[in-house]
């Protein structure tokens, strides 16, 4: 009987420390614009913004160190018909300035979404200056929000990596 428990106790204990091990892969570094500015311990150190919208939509931004570009990730419960892995076609459209791209599925703790990888210039710093992204599939659009504080946010995730950066 005491083994039992005693056995018991020890998977809870390794259950406790691995979550808080994931837990600790990403690092609140600040807030800006009205974003969370994180670090990505799994993408090399990466930076980061995140913030939740009305529609339910969590959006990050931020810095992919080891593709060497940036990304945005989108999550929806609402998106229940994304496969894991699956790719799609998908473009951005910022106050009227069309970008394509192809996203690949993905989830966060069972909310399906939509991780974008870019490596253009003009696409980040349009994510900065404009007002209004659209997230659009198949011709149609699946999420709309405010880029307000985006350009706050951009900066604080440029001034995280490069103190990232500084301490390696």
């Amino acid at each position: 009987m005491r083994l039992k428990f005693l056995t018991a106790t020890l998977v809870l204990a390794v259950t406790f420390v691995a979550q808080s091990v994931r837990a600790q892969e990403i690092v609140q570094w600040g807030t800006a614009g009205g974003w969370d500015i994180l670090i990505d311990k799994t993408l090399n150190n990466g930076c980061f913004m995140q913030a939740e919208f009305q529609d339910g939509s969590l959006v990050r931004m931020g810095i992919d160190k080891e593709a060497g570009g940036g990304y945005v990730t989108a999550f929806n419960d609402a998106w229940g018909d994304i496969e894991d892995g699956g790719e799609y076609d998908i473009s951005f459209d910022l106050d009227g300035e069309l970008y394509n791209g192809e996203a690949k599925g993905i989830y966060l703790a069972g909310a399906p979404g939509a991780d974008i990888s870019f490596d253009s210039d003009d696409f980040f710093w349009d994510l900065m200056r404009k007002n209004v992204m659209t997230l659009i599939h198949d011709g149609e659009e699946v999420m709309t929000i405010s880029l307000e504080g985006t350009y706050v946010g951009l900066e604080a995730v440029l001034q995280c990596q490069e103190e990232v950066d500084s301490l390696r």
